[in-house]
């Protein structure tokens, strides 16, 4: 019995060292970007040594994907049963807005942006990464914008694949642009995505707000 509750306890501090790294790493991609990332100075500010994060990655391109994969997955958690609550596929549009505006007050959570700038047209791991998660985020918005337009909630425009892509643009650009900027991120970017879609936003309310079930831990 002792020696099972050894065990969980290992994994959980292996768990907790693992995190504080990813988010460690996700503040200094987020400032410096890849090239520009330092290890050590890594380790220093997630309260570790550097031998503890090579015991976790083997380098900075493993680091890196992780990170990704990371954020990735966080945005699925809290992002994604905003959206499917959502009965009407423009409100659940701009509910993932909404959602991804607070997500990204975290610190780090631009990661994605920054790396895809960083590798534009590189044929790096981490950039085929980063281009992967883009896309599935264009996808998801795709399928909500055809099922919009398949329900008549959606008017007319450009072909569903080229407006998926202005959206997410929009959502991006908006919340970079106004990082920082609590709580008119998370307005604006609505205001802007529903540009994109020709909507009034006022007229698909989310079915609740989203502020308080995606803000971050300090």
């Amino acid at each position: 019995m002792h020696v099972g509750a050894e065990r969980v306890t290992q994994a959980d501090r292996r768990a907790r060292t693992r995190g504080a790294l990813l988010e460690s790493a996700a503040r200094g991609l987020s400032r410096y970007g890849y090239g520009n990332l330092v290890l050590e100075q890594v380790a220093r500010e997630a309260g570790y040594t550097r031998g503890a994060l090579y015991h976790q990655f083997k380098d900075k391109q493993d680091l890196t994907l992780a990170v990704i994969r990371w954020i990735g997955e966080t945005w699925l958690e809290a992002v994604e049963p905003l959206i499917e609550r959502e009965q009407e596929p423009v409100a659940a549009l701009l509910t993932l807005a909404r959602g991804h505006a607070v997500y990204c007050r975290r610190s780090g959570a631009r990661v994605a942006t920054a790396l895809r700038l960083e590798f534009s047209g590189q044929d790096h791991p981490v950039g085929h990464e980063i281009e992967q998660t883009y896309e599935s985020l264009v996808v998801r918005c795709e399928g909500l914008i055809a099922a919009a337009r398949k329900a008549g909630t959606l008017p007319p425009g450009p072909p569903v694949r080229t407006l998926a892509l202005a959206f997410v643009g929009a959502l991006d650009g908006t919340v970079i642009a106004l990082a920082g900027q609590e709580p008119h991120d998370e307005l604006l970017t609505v205001r802007a995505v529903a540009g994109v879609l020709g909507v009034d936003p006022s007229m698909h309310s989310p079915t609740e707000r989203t502020t308080d079930k995606t803000e971050a831990p300090s």
